[in-house]
């Protein structure tokens, strides 16, 4: 009754700068590409609509290289080519979720082996890189799907509209665990769902923290700079640390500048992302327990310790509880799907940070994976800004999160959501430390894309 096939799919890229250097791990970057996905499907009356993904082709963390980032971009977008024209025939008919996870297991895997056969003599594009390329195509099918049978996009994932409940998804022993479940046992309460969320601030590497590190070449343009003009403006509560990984000293100088200020300005919750370039559990303790004995209260205000080791974690296997005995551990760039998340609760991981950008299908299936296994939930951004900041701020508000949502386009890219900030002034602008996801429709994503472009 509910069920819908794929018609057709389209593709179209934009560029984008920020306003000030991002840096993650070794790499800076100050220019990006936006990947929207159009997807046009059809129930069994014949009833056509069309869905619309967005994502930010994300080559700094997906795909950490010496490449050139220019090189991987274009790898990157010449895959999602090669996808659109995948998902323009594949056939299979049903949920979204259900077609999501088929195109993951029959088609992502083997395009990903012909695209890397393609390039035989470079580098293989990793998995990671793949699914933020498949992305945008399965959050349009949602907006698609639930559009079309006049839902919220989260609203869809129960025994109504669903063919199979969990244990169709999950494998062996971990199947049996969800025999009769659907994801919405695992979500926020249609009716709790909040309308508003707190916000996190993310502390870029590179980020002048105090005029002191002002260096003359900062933009001008009406945004604030140091950390505390933003944390003035926008309320801010909660701070995200990025840090390098590689450096102890200056890594746990950075956490007390940081936190220094953030106890000055009223900030409530700090986090440490450590950016997956650490290789050995230790480092991360020595700066927890120099922090806990120097600064207590800096040391209590930490709510969790974000991905300090590297992504690929099959490679990596590192033994991560003596992080987690100190502090919540999130999964965040090694959580690429529920089996990550398995194999990371048997190294010591206590939580996951959740992204849109590895599909709603794979975020969900996390999410319900690792909170039957007990585990926290936060959702992570991935500077999303336009239409990608919406779905995104649905998963934290549906999946429910230990502290809302991080939302960070605000600060590096402002500009390059003009005209949907007319329409969602809350979600672009944070106040009082909140997102305001009121203005979202009730149907599909909420996107109002047709009073977005009637606006500009």
């Amino acid at each position: 009754m509910f069920d819908v096939h794929v018609t057709n799919t389209s593709v179209s890229f934009c560029s984008e700068r920020n306003r000030v250097p991002l840096k993650f791990g070794h790499e800076i970057t100050t220019l990006f590409s936006i990947c929207r996905v159009c997807c046009m499907v059809e129930n069994n009356s014949g009833i056509t609509c069309q869905g619309v993904g967005e994502t930010p082709v994300a080559v700094a963390w997906t795909w950490p290289s010496s490449l050139s980032y220019k090189a991987r971009e274009t790898r990157m977008i010449e895959f999602i080519n090669l996808l659109c024209d995948e998902w323009k025939h594949f056939e299979k008919i049903g949920h979204p979720m259900e077609i999501g996870y088929r195109f993951i297991l029959e088609r992502l895997h083997p395009l990903l082996n012909k695209a890397n056969m393609m390039h035989s003599d470079e580098e293989k594009m990793p998995y990671l890189a793949a699914l933020v390329c498949n992305a945008s195509f399965d959050i349009a099918l949602f907006d698609a799907y639930s559009t079309l049978n006049g839902i919220k996009a989260f609203d869809c994932f129960n025994s109504k509209y669903m063919n199979h409940d969990l244990s169709w998804y999950y494998e062996g022993e971990d199947a049996s665990d969800f025999i009769g479940k659907y994801p919405e046992e695992f979500m926020v309460p249609r009716d709790e769902v909040p309308d508003k969320l707190i916000v996190w601030h993310l502390v870029g590497g590179t980020d002048p923290i105090s005029e002191d590190e002002l260096t003359g070449k900062e933009p001008d343009d009406g945004y604030p700079v140091i950390l505390r003009d933003w944390i003035k403006r926008d309320g801010l509560k909660c701070l995200k640390i990025k840090l390098r990984g590689n450096d102890e000293p200056w890594d746990y100088d950075r956490i007390v500048r940081v936190g220094e200020i953030a106890v000055e300005t009223g900030v409530e919750h700090l986090t440490a992302d450590f950016n997956c370039t650490v290789h050995e559990a230790d480092y991360v303790c020595r700066i927890l327990d120099k922090l806990k004995s120097e600064h207590k209260n800096l040391f209590d205000m930490i709510l969790y310790i974000e991905q300090p080791f590297p992504y690929d974690m099959g490679k990596n296997p590192i033994d991560v509880h003596a992080v987690s005995e100190r502090k919540l551990l999130m999964m965040d760039e090694s959580a690429h799907d529920w089996h990550y998340v398995k194999l990371g609760i048997n190294l010591g991981w206590t939580g996951v940070a959740l992204k849109t950008c590895k599909t709603i299908t794979g975020a969900v299936l996390m999410l319900c994976y690792a909170r039957h296994h007990g585990m926290k939930i936060m959702v992570q951004d991935l500077t999303n800004p336009k239409l990608a900041i919406i779905p995104h701020v649905l998963l934290a508000a549906n999946a429910g999160t230990i502290m809302g949502v991080e939302a960070n386009s605000m600060q590096f890219c402002p500009e390059a959501s003009h005209d949907e900030a007319r329409i969602h002034p809350g979600l672009f602008r944070r106040r009082n430390g909140y997102l305001d996801l009121s203005s979202i429709g009730n149907t599909g994503f909420g996107y109002r894309l047709d009073e977005i472009e009637d606006a500009r």
